[in-house]
């Protein structure tokens, strides 16, 4: 009689983001170094302009990639689409997990096309919420419906945790984890790589590294106004500060180039980028004074580094960042960013980093209790706590 091959349990990753690949990296890889463990990595091809460069970084090659991005896509047509796509898929591979990241329309449609075909879904970064189900929009209402449809649920924060219960969610079915960013952040600062932009190379070999201040920005909810007026308090920030560099990496969807473009492209001291590689980026955000964002990402890595960080959105999801003093909400209100700006820069600060969101295990605790599952531990792993 031959010898018993161990089952090897598949998971898949169902991923389209920029963010969504940085969060999800950390999970993939350490499941990769299980020997009972099989991955299998789905790029939607969400943010198909970006993807190949995060990838790239982290070693992952899809196993799935789709094509599913049109110019002026709505998002219905786009759930379709992936929604189509993702059915044909799972009952190719028939995975064991399914495990989606946030709050992307690729993270909804990976959870019901899941919950379909009655896979185990893990919900990377849960129990996020603002209150308003159109702020940020369609995000908040995403993950609401990936909260539902989930079968466990990874909290970075007491305070996901408490949002998940509040809504019904049964204890024993969610741990808290820290936010996986942090493992990303921590794993990118060990890598021994160089700079590859041009341009941030020159800035930081300069002797001294000028004063610098990260600008994002790319929230649907401010393509009307918002982002118009949050290059306008650059520029006006950049006349009333000379001395200091404001790098703004641009996201590529033409809504919001047009608007920053038309700006800000002759302002002397303000750097358009291309959306920078994750280290890259990395290393200008560990180098500003502070950040000016609309980007859940930022307000999770900024703390680590010890720089406060301006948000142009109404609301939050992340309230332990305001809780803290390194986030300060100032929607997209132009006097309002110019106001919390000029103070963070006129100001002596001490810099401080705040493990408030993460301290580089989320990973190994989302993977711990994955084989618990599996019954190949004896007990869940210690929850994070900050």
């Amino acid at each position: 009689m031959g010898l018993k091959v161990p089952k090897r349990f598949k998971i898949a990753f169902i991923v389209g983001t920029r963010p969504e690949i940085i969060k999800t990296a950390p999970v993939y890889l350490a499941i990769a170094h299980q020997p009972d463990l099989q991955p299998v990595f789905i790029n939607t091809g969400q943010h198909k302009e970006m993807s190949h460069m995060f990838l790239d970084l982290f070693n992952i090659t899809p196993d799935y990639e789709l094509n599913i991005m049109k110019p002026k896509q709505s998002l219905s047509s786009l759930t379709a689409s992936i929604l189509q796509e993702l059915e044909i898929i799972l009952q190719r591979e028939k995975p064991d997990w399914v495990f989606v990241q946030g709050d992307t329309t690729s993270a909804f449609c990976g959870a019901l096309s899941a919950f379909y075909q009655k896979i185990t879904i893990g919900h990377i970064e849960a129990g996020l919420r603002t209150g308003d189900i159109y702020s940020p929009f369609p995000e908040e209402m995403n993950r609401i419906l990936v909260g539902r449809l989930s079968t466990y649920h990874f909290a970075p924060t007491q305070k996901a945790k408490n949002n998940l219960l509040s809504e019904g969610i049964s204890p024993d079915k969610i741990i808290i984890t820290g936010n996986t960013v942090v493992d990303a952040l921590h794993w990118i600062q060990a890598q021994d790589k160089k700079i590859s932009s041009p341009d941030i190379s020159q800035l930081l070999s300069s002797n001294p590294i000028p004063r610098i201040v990260l600008v994002t920005a790319h929230r649907r909810e401010n393509w009307e106004g918002g982002i118009a007026n949050v290059a306008k308090a650059v520029i006006h920030l950049a006349k009333r500060f000379p001395d200091i560099i404001f790098i703004f990496s641009v996201h590529p969807n033409p809504v919001v180039k047009k608007q920053v473009y038309a700006i800000l492209s002759h302002q002397v001291n303000v750097l358009l980028h291309n959306p920078l590689d994750y280290f890259d980026f990395i290393k200008v955000l560990s180098q500003s004074l502070v950040a000016i964002s609309d980007s859940g990402g930022v307000q999770e890595e900024a703390p680590s580094l010890g720089v406060p960080v301006i948000i142009t959105r109404s609301t939050t999801e992340r309230p332990e960042i305001l809780e803290t003093g390194m986030g300060y909400l100032a929607g997209t209100d132009q006097a309002t960013i110019i106001n919390l700006a000029t103070e963070i820069l006129t100001q002596e600060r001490t810099r401080k980093a705040q493990s408030i969101f993460g301290d580089g295990f989320a990973s190994q605790r989302i993977v711990q209790s994955l084989l618990f599952t599996f019954g190949k531990m004896q007990k869940k792993p210690d929850e994070f706590y900050c």
